[in-house]
């Protein structure tokens, strides 16, 4: 009599002769094997080379120009009262100039002059554009909120409490030590393109150019580390006197080897200059503009994260553009102070209430601590209400125009590109 063992033992010798006695079978299962080992290899080939790609654009490119309008006003809104509520936007088409918004001040700025002088400094003749104004005061109930804080009305008298936040939304800065400006690569380097243009028109060495235009430049990584330049793309507005033959060459030979001159191109590197053809209606005139439409030309290129808050045309109680700056500057002082190889900060606020509601720092796995005890130095080390980041950063004093072209994180005269907690950091360690 068989037992229930002895018939499980009869089907496992059954089973395991038939698959051995079968050619077939061996052929089959080494074929797979095989596939599976190429799809592996295959799977750790593509990883190790990715490619990123960002754009930067001309201080007369359309939204740009608008950026440029929207912090010129400010700016002068603040020359004569550094308590200016001003959320300015403008729109750029056809010839019109349209300024709309809010804007408290103790005197009333003169909107349409200034447009006029931005437009000349970006490149346009102010006679070719009539300016339309229609600005009126911050509203009560936002100016209330904010100027007397969640904090103040439940009886927090600590000063920096005393201000609310002016929006809501979370913001976002960013570092990595690929480059010397702590952005992505590909993001300065098609920023230093942009800026090389705009010089040498501005110099008259690069004759028959229009204010009008862009750069986008992919970067080809390996392993997580810049190899090559893979792609340039270079469009700039030219006189339809100017022919393109002689434009390319300016390009290539006087504008690029500067621009690219701390990761040059090589042999293989893909140029494309003007690949859409004639250039020569831009501006206004061919794209309508918009503030705030270049965010991530302003921030990371794309490759961080954004709250989706613009920053031009706003004064430093709106915390969409204040609370940026402030994360930027923390996340720099960490990579910096090699707490992290690169590292995104997080902060989210609530309209008309001091405190954040919230601080993150994501390190993607390059520092030896971990992203909570990263914040948790953070909220130690760094006051994050308004009133303190305006009063750290002396946010009060008319310097947004600067920040307009070629990303807001460009340069170390911004306060908030300096590295001067990196001790502060490291002692919490």
């Amino acid at each position: 009599m068989n037992t229930a063992t002895d018939t499980a033992k009869d089907f496992e010798e059954s089973t395991v002769g038939q698959c051995f006695h079968s050619d077939d079978f061996f052929r089959k299962a080494l074929a797979k094997k095989e596939e599976a080992n190429q799809t592996t290899i295959q799977n750790k080939e593509n990883k190790m080379k990715t490619y990123k790609t960002c754009e930067s654009v001309r201080i007369g490119h359309p939204d740009k120009l608008c950026d440029f309008i929207a912090d010129f006003i400010l700016d002068s809104c603040l020359e004569v009262d550094p308590d200016s509520r001003v959320a300015c936007e403008v729109m750029a088409t056809g010839g019109k100039i349209i300024v709309a918004g809010e804007i408290t001040c103790e005197l009333r700025p003169y909107i349409e002059s200034d447009v006029k002088k931005a437009l000349q400094i970006c490149g346009y003749s102010p006679d070719d554009f009539r300016v339309f104004v229609n600005c009126h005061r911050q509203s009560k109930d936002i100016a209330s909120g904010v100027s007397n804080s969640l904090e103040e009305r439940n009886g927090c008298e600590d000063r920096y409490s005393s201000l609310g936040a002016g929006d809501q939304g979370t913001v976002y800065g960013y570092a990595t030590n690929e480059t010397e400006e702590m952005l992505p690569l590909p993001l300065v380097l098609a920023h230093n393109i942009c800026r090389e243009i705009d010089i040498q028109k501005r110099e008259h060495r690069l004759r028959g150019v229009m204010p009008d235009g862009k750069a986008q430049v992919t970067v080809e990584y390996e392993n997580g580390k810049a190899k090559r330049i893979k792609t340039v793309v270079v469009s700039v507005q030219h006189s339809w006197k100017k022919p393109i033959k002689e434009l390319e060459d300016e390009i290539l030979n006087d504008v690029l080897p500067v621009a690219l001159s701390v990761f040059p191109a090589d042999e293989n590197t893909e140029i494309l200059i003007n690949p859409s053809g004639c250039f020569n209606i831009g501006g206004p005139e061919a794209d309508t503009g918009l503030t705030g439409r270049k965010i991530m030309v302003d921030t990371y290129g794309g490759l961080a994260a954004h709250g989706g808050g613009a920053f031009s045309g706003k004064d430093a109680t709106k915390v969409d553009r204040s609370g940026a700056y402030m994360a930027r500057y923390i996340a720099k002082n960490l990579v910096k102070a090699g707490l992290a190889d690169c590292c995104q900060v997080g902060i989210s606020y609530a309209i008309g209430k001091a405190e954040p509601l919230a601080v993150s720092v994501e390190s993607f796995g390059t520092s030896n601590l971990s992203d909570e005890e990263l914040a948790e130095i953070v909220t130690k080390v760094f006051d994050l209400r308004p009133a303190a980041i305006i009063e750290w950063f002396d946010l009060k004093k008319p310097i947004y125009k600067k920040t307009s072209a070629y990303g807001h994180f460009n340069s170390a005269d911004f306060p908030w590109e300096k590295t001067d907690a990196i001790s502060e950091l490291i002692n919490m360690v």
